[in-house]
């Protein structure tokens, strides 16, 4: 595996021990002051990886149409999410990260489109976006970490 790849995946599989500890209703509780809850932040991740990594390429998605359009940024909770998805959503979160590295290993990503993302970083290529995925995924994990703070657990 790539090591740019491991450093997302360790601290995701290390965030599966505070989600675990919080019941399906606290992950779906949007606190006072947000306008998400700590699942949609989780899925989110996932999603965005997706549309960093695979659309900027002009490749579809890993994960479902639906799951991308729920969880892809401009969204907020929209449903109530029950244990199944949510065990689906951990699993994705893990999957998509090895066929990412995969996929990588296969040259899929020659056809990268540039961009610069809303908060100024030039993503040039895949190796950028892969790049960047730690970044979004701590910002993320700080919002789920106010988020259980907020929830008083």
């Amino acid at each position: 595996m790539l090591k740019s790849i491991e450093i997302i995946q360790k601290p995701r599989v290390a965030l599966f021990k505070l989600l675990d500890s919080l019941t399906i209703e606290q992950l779906n509780t949007v606190p006072a002051g947000f306008n998400n809850n700590i699942i949609w932040n989780f899925a989110h991740m996932v999603a965005a990886q997706q549309g960093v990594c695979y659309l900027r390429a002009g490749l579809k998605t890993i994960i479902t149409q639906d799951l991308y359009l729920a969880y892809k940024p401009e969204t907020k909770p929209e449903k109530y999410v029950d244990a199944d998805e949510f065990d689906h959503i951990k699993q994705l979160s893990i999957s998509t990260l090895e066929q990412l590295d995969a996929d990588y290993s296969a040259g899929l990503f020659n056809q990268y489109v540039p961009w610069t993302t809303r908060y100024g970083v030039e993503l040039r290529n895949i190796d950028d976006a892969i790049s960047f995925l730690p970044f979004h995924d701590g910002l993320h994990t700080g919002y789920i970490m106010a988020q259980r703070r907020a929830l008083s657990v």
